[in-house]
């Protein structure tokens, strides 16, 4: 396996499991409600809004791996579209798990080589930092999210 195949491995293990910490985002979000997932839990951000986050990333970083201008801004990152009912939520995050499969199978095409080149400007780093990255992201957000997701089950159980 290549090295760009252990990443997308890595990438798509995060969001559909079989990563070494048995935890992926697929798995936790399974069960969740639209209502559960924009529920606010004290002044920590939602459910919704750490997918999101999670998925701007995503999509900006294949937008520089399909050959455009690196295009994201974390004032927007956590602004999500409205989730006003379960077919809203449900296709929020078919939405996730086809961005997440697109962007492992472009990580999968990229030349070894590129990996050591810089990712769109200096002050980034190398592309291998930026896809490292978001695997780190995703696994830092879905702790967020588990926690999240428990504390508002147990709130409803109480």
């Amino acid at each position: 396996m290549s090295f760009p195949q252990q990443i997308a491995k890595q990438i798509r293990e995060v969001y559909f499991g079989g990563n070494w910490t048995t935890s992926n985002l697929k798995e936790h979000l399974n069960n969740i409600t639209w209502q559960q997932a924009t529920s606010k839990v004290y002044s920590f951000n939602t459910i919704a809004a750490l997918v999101f986050h999670i998925n701007y990333y995503i999509c900006a970083v294949t937008k520089v791996l399909e050959g455009e201008l690196l295009n994201a801004s974390d004032k927007i990152s956590f602004d999500h579209p409205p989730i006003n009912n379960q077919d809203d939520w449900e296709l929020f995050l078919k939405k996730t798990w086809i961005d997440a499969e697109n962007f492992a199978k472009l990580v999968e095409k990229i030349p070894e080589t590129k990996l050591w080149e810089i990712f769109t400007d200096e002050k980034y780093g190398s592309y291998y930092r930026n896809l490292h990255g978001i695997i780190e992201h995703t696994h830092y957000h879905l702790g967020q999210i588990v926690l999240l997701k428990k504390m508002i089950l147990e709130n409803a159980n109480n």
